[in-house]
């Protein structure tokens, strides 16, 4: 790969991508998710509903819902997350799109090439996940499933598979629309083109017996009604809004889309997941006057071959064990005539592709959700997203432990990208992200960031404020990412977002609650996932990691602007850097390198050490957080992550024999979770179950060294 463009000027950049965005436009409407076709082409859309609900329906059991492209996104994207939600209990529903059939090739490795049978590959992949998935609930690969045919709206019918082990259960619903429908039309086009029209490919031995045919609203009702008949409170879908991508002779363009990370069937089946989302929540608010409680994980697809691989080998050897049991042999005697797997897929294919896929697991919206504040009367407060809108969480009593029922603050459709602070008069400001504009068939397709205030600290609050995004162009502005701020003592608040060239923008709200312009910062690529923090002297501080090293801006001076601030001799990171400030008024950064289990803590001045952290092995970001200490000192570190498990784990101070504190009950968190560190020791750690419930852990100090 090469790492010269990091170094690149941000305009020089920009006016890069800017063509390139012109030229992927006119090749390819997946990547672009805008047609071409002209405005008076497009059809009347339902429009995405802002309204905030007056309640919840409560929740029983969890369940989690992912939506693919093809069989094996969820084997190579969306896990270890799927893996440890089952594992907990979760059942889970598989909903694949594409009948995945491609050329009809299903070839081992070293073998001769076969005769095209796209029937058959697509019955051997549907085969596939029966083991991996049987092998996941700690079964057989073989083992027979339960194989049906499912009526869905619009009078489509698709094959469902349902296996279950010790009250864990697995369910595969294939859709099993074809790749390449009659007349060279795809997916992309479904989305982008009003009245085209797509039908289904008939899977070898199959139960379902006639082909169903789709037109775009179709499948928004399919995959509605399919949220309906469930109920999932986490839903997992691909990238909507995948990084433009310069393919050349150093990053060639493999699998990806023209002019993007990613592939050209997986935007679109996420876009429509997330209409789908917003009409599901909508339909039962008006039917039901309670909005569904559910959260959404979206999962970056082929991002993960373009950054430096962020999970440790024992979570890749995890994912990989999945894989293999999908791609199976054919000299496996699994009982199906079509094939016993995608026999690309096999063996140790999956850890020796140079592309990687399995090697990373990348949220598209990487927020710590939900986002912990407190109220005036030392209550804790989470905000994050709920039912595709703004929610708040209020503890029943200071201390207690335990929130009340969700607070509809509407705002949505919502990305699960928010964040929170406190201003400088203690009122609580929001900053999301939201579908502004999801209609496909020709018409807008466009994101916005939003703000939400209080009047008073405490108080009600004011209407939603549209931000905008800092690209003009709608395809750039797409590429937004998630909003991260911080409140100065002089009554601003700081908001930062990564832009589509992959740089840094910001926006100022002064103290008189007006937002000022966008302004883009100089600095190199950066993937999303920002740690924003105040050091000692009340400078703003912004971190993140880039592809050698992490990137660092910050003001000079309290009142100054924040600018590009580079750190000498830090090593390539992994994952998003936590950051702390230092008693010399400096800052401290902790995070993995790439594949590494286990973080290190980069002292940025005075020594310049670099110590490990080898009993907080784990993977993904590290949240880092010093602990004030009597009379005003500095005290011990505290350190929040998953460990190996998925589980969260925290850990007191940095000494060679310090070791992690875990829950006593298994807590697997949605996303990530975050902390709230208040006086003295008093920790709070904060996170969101699989239920779509929020819960407080109170970790205690009894082991630190």
């Amino acid at each position: 790969m090469n790492n010269s463009r990091s170094a690149a000027p941000a305009a020089t950049r920009r006016q890069a991508l800017a063509a390139l965005a012109a030229l992927t436009a006119a090749t390819t409407a997946a990547c672009s998710g805008s047609s071409g076709a002209s405005p008076t082409s497009a059809v009347p859309v339902r429009p995405l509903s802002p309204r905030p609900a007056e309640s919840f329906a409560n929740t029983e059991n969890a369940l989690l819902l992912q939506i693919l492209a093809h069989p094996d996104d969820d084997l190579y994207f969306m896990n270890p997350d799927a893996e440890h939600m089952l594992t907990a209990g979760v059942p889970v529903v598989c909903v694949y799109v594409t009948a995945g059939e491609a050329a009809g090739i299903n070839r081992e490795a070293g073998t001769p090439r076969p005769g095209a049978d796209k029937a058959a590959y697509s019955a051997a992949r549907h085969q596939g996940l029966r083991q991996a998935y049987a092998q996941l609930l700690g079964l057989d690969k073989f083992t027979r499933w339960r194989r049906s045919v499912l009526e869905l709206p619009g009078g489509v019918t698709a094959e469902t598979n349902v296996l279950g082990n010790g009250g864990r259960s697995v369910r595969l619903v294939f859709l099993n629309i074809a790749m390449l429908s009659a007349g060279n039309v795809r997916i992309p086009q479904l989305w982008n083109l009003p009245g085209i029209l797509m039908r289904t490919l008939i899977a070898a031995d199959s139960p379902v017996r006639t082909p169903s045919t789709y037109r775009h609203q179709t499948l928004v009702d399919v995959l509605a009604g399919i949220m309906d008949r469930y109920r999932p409170t986490v839903i997992h879908t691909l990238d909507p809004d995948p990084d433009f991508q310069v393919h050349d002779a150093t990053h060639p363009r493999d699998n990806d889309q023209p002019g993007c990370s990613d592939h050209r069937d997986h935007t679109p089946v996420a876009l429509f997941a997330w209409k789908a989302i917003a009409q599901w929540a909508d339909d039962v608010a008006r039917r039901e006057k309670r909005a569904p409680r559910f959260t959404v994980t979206s999962f970056r697809g082929y991002y993960n071959q373009r950054w430096p691989h962020n999970l440790p080998p024992a979570v890749v050897e995890q994912k990989a064990r999945a894989v293999a049991a999908y791609g199976g042999s054919p000299q496996w005697d699994c009982g199906n005539a079509a094939g016993c797997g995608d026999y690309g897929q096999g063996g140790t294919r999956p850890l020796t592709n140079r592309k990687g896929w399995i090697r990373s697991t990348h949220y598209r919206y990487p927020s710590a959700l939900p986002t912990p504040l407190t109220d005036p009367d030392g209550r804790l407060v989470a905000y994050g997203a709920l039912g595709a809108q703004a929610v708040r969480w209020r503890e029943t009593a200071p201390g207690s432990g335990r929130f009340g029922a969700p607070q509809g603050l509407g705002g949505g459709p919502l990305a699960p990208a928010l964040c929170a602070v406190r201003d400088a008069r203690g009122r609580h400001v929001l900053v999301a992200l939201r579908f502004s504009a999801l209609d496909g068939q020709g018409g807008a397709n466009t994101r916005e960031l939003v703000a939400l205030e209080q009047r008073t600290p405490g108080g009600p609050f004011r209407a939603w404020t549209g931000l905008g995004t800092p690209d003009s162009d709608p395809e750039h502005g797409r590429r937004v990412g998630c909003p991260a701020a911080v409140a100065t003592p002089d009554g601003r608040v700081h908001l930062f977002v990564r832009t589509a060239d992959k740089g840094l923008a910001t926006r100022i709200r002064d103290a008189n609650g007006a937002w000022g312009p966008w302004q883009r910062l100089d600095g190199g690529e950066i993937q999303d996932g920002l740690t924003v923090l105040l050091d000692r002297q009340a400078r703003v501080h912004v971190v993140a990691a880039g592809r050698d090293t992490v990137h660092h801006w910050a003001q000079d001076r309290p009142d100054g602007p924040v600018a590009l601030r580079p750190l000498a001799g830090l090593p390539r990171p992994g994952e998003q850097p936590g950051a702390v400030p230092s008693p010399d008024g400096s800052i401290a950064l902790v995070y993995r390198p790439p594949a590494g289990a286990v973080p290190y803590l980069h002292d940025l001045h005075g020594a310049g050490t670099s110590v490990p952290l080898r009993h907080f092995e784990g993977y993904g970001p590290v949240t880092a957080h010093a602990l004030a200490a009597s009379g005003g000192r500095q005290g011990p570190l505290l350190l929040l992550s998953r460990d190996l498990n998925g589980e969260v784990q925290v850990q007191y101070g940095t000494k060679p024999a310090a070791k992690p504190l875990r829950p006593t009950s298994r807590l697997v968190p949605v996303g990530t979770p975050t902390l709230l560190a208040g006086e003295g020791e008093q920790v709070r750690v904060v996170g969101m179950s699989p239920g779509a419930t929020p819960w407080i852990w109170r970790p205690r100090a009894t082991s630190r060294a």
